[in-house]
């Protein structure tokens, strides 16, 4: 998330009540996390395991719960609860903004495009030419649709990233303030839920199109002409590329990059990346042909074991 102007390290240790290490004019453009980090950016880190990424990373600032010696060209926020003052940061350039109409007044729709009723649709949101935008569908603030997209009935697109910090009281959750980007000529189904950014953008590619029930977490990125049967769920961080098809009820856990040209077959569960062009099978999922030697491997287990007797 990039802020509306530049800020200053001493304005933004200011907000956060932190001492800072570093220029007070040292220049802040926005905030997000690791894995979509820019120049200019704050990243947070709470954990010595991954301070080194967090350092290294191409994030400008680091708020960070401990005192480290500064890397030459970043500087640093010293907060003794990063996880918090990242939610400060949240609310103070994204605070939450309740609905007030159905349709937003800000609302930008291109010509040909049909709203069925019973849409609820966020602020600031842009929804292209020619789309389809079926009953009880709900559009968060900020998301962004192209032209020729079809969205079909209690689809529910901008809900709050699935992340939590476990405190000793509770759960402390992370807020969302990123959006969803649906590119052009994609096809959702009835009953999909696809989550926000966290800061970032979650994305499907153009030309995508998705079955009922499917879910897609924070910050993932489905590429280009991809095919998604019914119940898959795609944990948040996800990079699928393009013309990939995954058939039904697979599960994808976060931070995987699954390969151009993959095909993942229907129950399996994908628990590292794949290669492109190549078939997966089982859970934890295999090449396919790997996987359907071991079960009939399985299936002669019995007979060997008589013939011991």
């Amino acid at each position: 998330m990039k802020f509306p102007r530049q800020h200053s390290l001493k304005e933004i240790a200011t907000l956060i009540d932190c001492e800072f290490v570093g220029d007070a004019d040292f220049p802040v453009m926005g905030m997000n996390e690791i894995h979509v980090v820019e120049n200019g950016d704050i990243v947070f880190v709470d954990h010595p395991k991954y301070y080194d990424k967090a350092l290294k990373s191409q994030a400008s600032i680091v708020l960070i719960n401990k005192k480290v010696d500064c890397p030459e060209g970043k500087a640093l926020l010293i907060s003794d609860d990063p996880f918090r003052d990242f939610n400060k940061l949240s609310l103070h350039f994204k605070p939450f903004e309740p609905l007030e109409k159905m349709l937003a007044d800000d609302l930008q729709i291109g010509s040909g495009t049909v709203i069925q009723p019973n849409v609820t649709i966020g602020k600031r949101v842009k929804i292209g030419k020619n789309c389809v935008i079926y009953p009880n569908v709900s559009i968060g603030n900020d998301c962004e649709i192209g032209d020729h997209v079809t969205i079909h009935s209690g689809t529910v697109l901008g809900g709050h990233a699935f992340y939590y910090k476990k405190r000793p009281e509770g759960f402390d959750k992370l807020l969302s303030c990123g959006k969803v980007i649906i590119e052009d000529h994609v096809e959702i189904g009835a009953n999909c839920t696809i989550d926000r950014g966290v800061t970032g953008d979650t994305r499907i590619g153009a030309g995508s199109k998705m079955d009922n029930l499917i879910q897609i977490g924070h910050d993932t990125v489905i590429g280009k002409k991809c095919l998604i049967a019914s119940q898959v769920g795609i944990a948040g961080c996800v990079v699928v590329g393009d013309e990939v098809t995954i058939w039904g009820q697979v599960g994808i856990r976060s931070d995987v990059h699954i390969a151009k040209g993959s095909v993942i077959l229907a129950q399996s569960g994908i628990g590292k990346s794949t290669e492109e062009n190549t078939t997966y099978f089982g859970s934890p999922a295999v090449e396919a042909r790997e996987k359907m030697k071991e079960l009939v491997a399985v299936k002669l287990i019995p007979k060997l074991i008589a013939k011991l007797k």
